[in-house]
């Protein structure tokens, strides 16, 4: 393959590649129908017989994808043809192979250099967004128009704020911000905080700030910090903003509202970390300690100083920044349930929608926060799930998923445990409160393809019980292999070559790229090792290069994920260890050590320990990242362990070097080395820890999640529920550290399921530990497990069947619920 320092990183429809530039011209393949930029590529049968095709600007790649998009097969064909790019069985040619453009990772994406500007510049079309620029400046001349500058200052509130009756229908201010105007540009999702003052639908109390006294006066400080702002965005004075406090809240609205009434004094992007995004794109220099709106105003700066923008209209100028640099890389993918037994279907079909209930909580845009919403949501379900605070805040979580759903997300709509009904595209405003409908009033906008319509080959359990759900790599590519898919993949089938983390896993990688270790604590069996390893298959998988046996996107407790895990190992670019009380300095970084002498007795030699050999390969190899994972973090002696290299592994402390005492050698830890521990805390608090130690860590906690344990029964119990109440009581007799973990039931990373295996996890695991919790008071024991398993007086579990003990749990623990918290 081509020499992977030519490689640029380029974005296209919210994805990373990996660019290898045109050497001039492109090869065509004899029946494939992709281009090539290099003659070794491994999809290429005799390259130096095939035709090339002229590419003086190096730009075909660019021009080709920009033709259509990757859904639209027929109009890249048109534009192959118009040119004459056709393969040598005589059809067009309608994408580039891997060795143009390869799916990469956001981090590796990151440690490459971004396309060039020029280049960008020179490919780009404005010809293709003047129908845009032409929608844009109509939608603020409809807002200039409802909304007069000079009526300002005398505002009433009622034609201002959301929540007010039918917003649709009286059309505030607000309303068009959000949903009026698409064509300004999105400033949808979220809560309605955003408008810094609404009027809350379910009960119709007003949210303000708390610093004024009641609705009339905040209006009075968010009205004038409006008209303030606008008067300073067209006086050149946008960094001013930051000192209007009234309007703090508000960024993304004021920015909306600055292009509407001083389109000529900012450049309209709405986001702070988009607008920090691009400068560093232009300009190749962090962008940190700027306030909001002073980072508007440096990107104001830097584009019009910029003489390659020179006549450019600041709309056209942010529609190039997002083609050219788009921020939005993180996709979500969520099943929803269309209706129980898919009753919904049809409806969400032909409407272009997938709808839920619990229409008890209203419209989520109107409460201020999730955490007003989940407290609105136990009162009015609390009955309905029998009280039970895990199932509540579960369920409410579910719900509140919806708001966070954007355009381009994709939704699979299930029926049952095993029925894909379709897979769709979020589009519009995605999430939408549908006041005209009878129930089911919670509502996401989805463009429909049903590709991949058909039947898992395995049931997904979890299913049964849950209508909301993260959707995560694995499992996506079981969806996709459902149905017949057409010759030309969809938009939904392209995207799985470079998808986004799981969500679980997604802080963690962004606690290592922030500080370069964490650690995963959490009570027993909650995944914390699980994680770590699932984690280094697919981050260090993504960015292996094809390192031969390497499947990133392997299920855990398959072959497969093993043999990722084994050839990380065997490549150097994964290392596990684990701590205990014996571990030492010598074992980590250097010490002497016996070896074999020349006499053939044993002599002490100094040796260097497990991290100062990974250090050493990292800094051969500074393209892939080294991951360390340290398991039982906190058995060890830290301070000990780690030695003068705890100040070395201070992210802006990487590159910098102390003398280790031994060897007499200058030490470094290289930036591309990052490290994760594991800690039990049912063992040992986090607050135990030394100091420094805790200093340098990110702290991520795992508790116990009994998701994928729904759906899930043994007879008639259901495991999340077993897990949930116990759980409950635990917490509320001991504390949240003793809780149990869900792995204890997913034994090889299945869902028990029958009664003598479940007896067995009881018996053998569970019991034991709450043993050791209860310091043999078996009276606790028996407020933990109900009096129908455990004899308080005899201090032994009662002899019951697998069958009769499984009843036991059932009747107690579900039928039971939890203790009051």
């Amino acid at each position: 393959m081509a020499d992977e320092r030519e490689q640029v990183a380029v974005t296209f429809e919210r994805r990373d590649y990996a660019l290898t530039p045109s050497p001039g011209e492109v090869i065509l393949p004899t029946h494939g129908r992709m281009i090539h930029h290099d003659p070794a590529c491994l999809h290429l049968t005799d390259p130096h017989e095939l035709p090339r095709f002229p590419d003086p600007e190096r730009l075909l790649w660019r021009r080709l994808i920009d033709s259509a998009p990757s859904d639209d097969i027929a109009g890249r064909t048109e534009f192959a043809r118009s040119i004459g790019l056709l393969n040598g069985s005589g059809r067009p040619l309608v994408a580039p192979c891997s060795c143009v453009l390869r799916p990469i990772s956001s981090t590796r994406a990151a440690a490459l250099r971004p396309w060039p500007l020029d280049d960008a510049i020179t490919a780009f079309d404005p010809g293709r967004f003047a129908s845009r620029l032409h929608e844009m400046e109509e939608a603020a001349e409809e807002v200039r128009r409802s909304f007069p500058w000079e009526d300002w200052p005398s505002l009433p509130l009622a034609r201002y704020a959301l929540g007010q009756g039918d917003s649709a229908q009286a059309k505030p201010f607000c309303y068009l911000m959000e949903f009026g105007s698409h064509a300004l540009g999105s400033i949808a999702g979220g809560s309605s905080m955003k408008h810094l003052l609404y009027a809350r639908s379910q009960d119709g109390s007003w949210w303000h700030d708390p610093r004024y006294a009641d609705e009339e006066e905040a209006w009075e400080a968010v009205r004038a910090g409006i008209v303030a702002a606008v008067t300073a965005a067209r006086e050149g004075r946008i960094a001013d903003l930051d000192s209007i406090d009234a309007i703090r809240s508000g960024p993304s609205l004021v920015s909306k509202t600055l292009r509407v009434y001083a389109p000529e004094g900012s450049v309209p992007v709405y986001g702070t970390d988009h607008s920090r995004h691009f400068l560093q794109r232009l300009t190749g220099q962090p962008a940190a300690g700027l306030e909001r709106f002073a980072l508007r105003a440096r990107l104001k700066e830097v584009v019009d100083a910029d003489e390659r923008f020179a006549g450019w209209p600041y709309d056209l100028v942010v529609e190039f920044l997002y083609w050219w640099a788009d921020p939005n890389r993180t996709q979500q993918i969520v099943k929803i349930a269309a209706g129980e037994g898919g009753k919904m279907w049809e409806e969400c079909r032909a409407g272009g929608f997938i709808a839920v209930g619990w229409d008890d909580v209203p419209d989520l845009r109107s409460y201020a926060d999730k955490d007003e919403f989940v407290t609105a949501f136990a009162a009015a379900y609390s009955d309905e799930y029998n009280g039970y605070r895990s199932k509540i805040s579960a369920k409410a979580n579910e719900v509140w998923k919806l708001l966070s759903l954007r355009p381009g997300d994709l939704v699979v709509a299930n029926r049952g445990t095993s029925e894909i009904l379709a897979v769709g595209q979020v589009t519009g405003d995605g999430y939408v409160w549908r006041e005209d409908r009878a129930t089911f009033r919670h509502t996401v906008e989805v463009e429909w393809d049903e590709t991949h319509a058909g039947r898992l080959e395995e049931p997904e359990r979890s299913w049964a019980t849950v209508t909301v759900k993260d959707v995560p790599a694995q499992l996506w590519a079981r969806v996709r292999r459902t149905g017949q898919p057409a010759e030309a993949p969809s938009t939904t089938a392209s995207t799985l070559a470079a998808q986004p983390l799981d969500a679980d896993l997604r802080p963690l990688a962004d606690a290592l790229q922030r500080r370069g270790q964490a650690v995963l604590f959490g009570p027993p069996g909650t995944g914390k090792t699980y994680t770590a390893l699932r984690f280094a298959a697919r981050w260090l998988g993504e960015l292996s290069d094809g390192l031969p046996g390497v499947d990133p996107y392997a299920e855990p407790g398959t072959p497969s994920f093993g043999g990722t895990l084994d050839a990380l190992t065997g490549a150097g670019r994964l290392t596990t260890v684990t701590f205990h009380p014996g571990y030492g300095y010598e074992d980590f970084v250097e010490g002497f050590r016996p070896v074999q002498g020349g006499s053939g007795g044993l002599v002490l030699d100094r040796t260097d320990g497990v991290f100062k050999r990974v250090c050493a390969a990292a800094a051969a190899d500074p393209d892939h990242p080294y991951l360390v994972v340290v398991d039982e973090l906190n058995r060890g002696n830290l301070p000990k362990i780690f030695g003068e290299l705890i100040t070395l592994l201070e992210k802006d402390k990487r590159g910098y070097s102390v003398l280790l005492p031994l060897s007499q050698e200058q030490f470094r830890v290289p930036d591309n080395v990052y490290l994760i521990g594991t800690m039990n805390t049912a063992d040992r608090s986090v607050r135990l820890l030394d100091a420094a130690i805790r200093r340098r860590f990110a702290f991520l906690e795992l508790l116990p999640d009994s998701s994928p344990l729904q759906g899930c029964h043994v007879e008639q119990l259901h495991l999340a529920d077993l897990l949930d109440s116990l759980n409950q009581r635990i917490r509320a007799h001991l504390d949240r550290e003793k809780q149990i973990g869900q792995a204890f039931f997913l034994p090889n990373g299945t869902p028990v399921d029958s009664a003598a295996a479940l007896a067995a996890i009881i018996r053998g695991e569970i019991l034991p530990l709450l043993q050791e919790y209860a310091y043999d008071d078996y009276s606790l024991l028996a407020a933990f497990l109900g009096e129908a398993l455990v004899d308080p007086e005899t201090h032994t579990l009662r002899d019951l069947s697998d069958e009769g003990l499984t009843t036991a749990l059932y009747t107690e623990l579900q039928l039971g619920g939890g203790a009051a918290e």
